[in-house]
């Protein structure tokens, strides 16, 4: 195929597995067009994807490497990429930059205070599941998503950060909102970009006339100490990274392995004889049903030739999990099947090399607390609507679903 051919992403997301299984069939690397008609590629294997995330000719800086970035203003239906692309942290940096970024925030992310908020992660989640045995009871239909997959990292990320109780509703919603790719009008990217300064403003004021032991904090400390480690902008951007990475992507790690085992009953058995382990079953999720499908975007700094398909300079490509977790080239004729006992470690899920989830072992351990005893408490619990009635949230990035509406008593 040429590249006047371009294939229309589904801003809604709604079939990830036939996309994928369309694009596939049409090569390992094809031109694609994202909402607003924005021009990108899109690999569709696991190692086409894999060859491109850790090519160093492959960078996230739209300023530096993006050939379009000049034209962004002159196309209103790409406004929505800018508050993607446009922003200034770890997601969008590359080379020295991005490693003065990531040097920020990792240390609040070490294995060792993982393990310390352990104990603040099975509270939580004991606290959320007694609401949910008290809302459904008498056999009352419950909404997982909004009793325990969303508030569980919600709280955790805003406890964190310190964002204070009053910020952390305007703050799920100017995620949710972000996450959204199904309206690539400018006047709704006009109302997220907005947000992001009002929203996270707030917190950076709140927290330098209140400051605490915290990530917001440190921060500012260090913005105010030595502007050329952090400036405004990046302080502004990587509030925005870190709060919505951080539970955004559990959210939908929680709800999907959940789906995952209701609507697999074997799976969901061989969980409970315990043939099958819980870190199987997250592994798993992450494979076949990653939270982030896709996620913009990428550039490439020099002409790349991957898998045969030759990409120019400045072009952009698209970071296709879903697609490389469902690679029977990889995974074998049944890759679309979730089957736990598979232990497929290998998922690119969290991504991998420079730019890899450093939230990645707070989303195990909360999806690790979470699971176990959400099924220990109620052993009968079922979903309350047809799989085929579940919603996708409305976005070909975050993969996950609006509400999960189950009875906790079979």
């Amino acid at each position: 195929m040429t590249v006047t051919d371009r294939i229309a992403l589904d801003p809604f997301g709604s079939d990830l597995v036939a996309e994928s299984a369309r694009l596939r069939a049409l090569g390992p690397v094809v031109p694609v067009e994202l909402p607003g008609g924005i021009p990108a590629w899109a690999p569709t294997g696991y190692d086409s994807l894999r060859e491109l995330i850790l090519d160093p000719r492959v960078s996230k800086d739209a300023r530096l490497h993006w050939r379009l970035w000049p034209e962004l203003d002159r196309h209103p239906s790409w406004s929505w990429m800018a508050n993607w692309v446009g922003v200034v942290s770890m997601l969008s940096t590359y080379g020295a930059d991005h490693a003065r970024l990531r040097k920020l925030v990792a240390p609040s992310f070490t294995h060792r205070r993982t393990e310390a908020m352990r104990p603040r992660v099975a509270a939580l989640t004991a606290e959320l599941l007694d609401a949910l045995e008290a809302a459904g009871a008498g056999g009352n239909t419950v909404d997982l998503r909004a009793g325990l997959a969303h508030p569980l990292p919600m709280r955790m990320i805003c406890e964190l950060l310190g964002v204070p109780e009053e910020l952390r509703p305007g703050a799920a919603r100017l995620i949710a909102d972000f996450m959204d790719t199904s309206d690539p009008s400018p006047e709704f990217a006009a109302s997220v970009h907005e947000r992001i300064g009002t929203v996270l403003g707030t917190l950076i004021e709140h927290r330098r006339s209140h400051p605490g032991d915290d990530i917001t904090t440190e921060l500012i400390r260090v913005r105010d100490e030595d502007g050329d480690r952090l400036s405004d902008e990046e302080l502004l951007h990587t509030l925005l990274l870190v709060v919505g990475a951080g539970f955004e992507t559990t959210v939908n790690l929680i709800g999907n392995a959940v789906v995952a085992l209701l609507t697999g009953p074997e799976q969901l058995a061989a969980v409970r004889s315990g043939a099958v382990r819980w870190d199987a079953v997250v592994d798993e999720t992450l494979r076949v049903h990653p939270s982030i499908a896709a996620l913009p975007l990428r550039f490439a700094v020099e002409e790349l030739t991957v898998s045969g398909v030759t990409i120019p300079a400045g072009d952009a490509i698209i970071t296709t999990f879903a697609a490389a977790g469902l690679d029977p080239a990889h995974y074998g004729p049944d890759a679309a099947v979730f089957d736990a006992a598979r232990a497929a470690e290998d998922h690119l899920a969290f991504g991998i090399g420079a730019h890899r989830c450093i939230g990645a072992p707070l989303a195990r351990l909360e999806a690790l607390t979470a699971l176990p005893a959400l099924f220990s408490r109620f052993p009968g619990m079922r979903l309350a609507v047809k799989p085929g009635e579940l919603r996708h949230v409305p976005s070909f990035i975050a993969h996950g679903w609006e509400e999960i509406p189950v009875r906790l008593e079979g």
